[in-house]
């Protein structure tokens, strides 16, 4: 009997054969199988939704750059439309000062003529005071009274038609 001779290696291969017979029963492969599958496919769908996920940013970012551009063209045409409307207010305001200015000389021109036209009607009101003056005086010295009344009459008449 020294065949079934009992040592430690022999107990040892009889336990590693109960272990796999045990881990075969309780089918602990197929449930590391399932484990390993579940796992895999939980990483393959949170692939998927990295994917999509990624796919979502590059379309929101394609779609907040075309955002940008047309915001930023639209900033270009409020700029432009602006230089204009400066371009068009500078030049109405340098036309209404330029008509401004026209009046204001035409006024004063205006107003010089005519105070040129009243210097004038008082030089020859005070050139026909003096020859009425002066005239009084020679037709004193040479004529009477009747003559003086006379000459004053008809001067102070015609100083009135011509004055009017």
């Amino acid at each position: 009997m020294d065949i079934f001779h009992l040592d430690a290696t022999f107990f040892a291969f009889v336990g590693l054969v109960l272990f796999l017979a045990l881990v075969v029963y309780l089918k602990v492969p197929g449930m590391m199988a399932r484990s390993l599958d579940d796992r895999a496919d939980q990483i393959r769908n949170e692939l998927a939704e990295a994917k999509r996920l990624r796919e979502e940013a590059q379309h929101l970012l394609a779609e907040y750059q075309r955002k940008r551009k047309e915001a930023e063209a639209e900033a270009a045409h409020i700029v432009a439309a602006a230089e204009r409307e400066a371009q068009m207010l500078t030049a109405e305001a340098k036309k209404k000062t330029e008509e401004f200015v026209a009046n204001r000389t035409a006024l004063s021109e205006q107003k010089i003529k005519q105070a040129e036209a009243e210097a004038m009607k008082a030089v020859r009101s005070a050139a026909v005071d003096l020859a009425i003056a002066a005239a009084e005086t020679v037709l004193a010295k040479q004529a009477d009274g009747k003559v003086q009344s006379e000459l004053f009459g008809n001067a102070i008449g015609q100083v009135k038609t011509r004055l009017n």
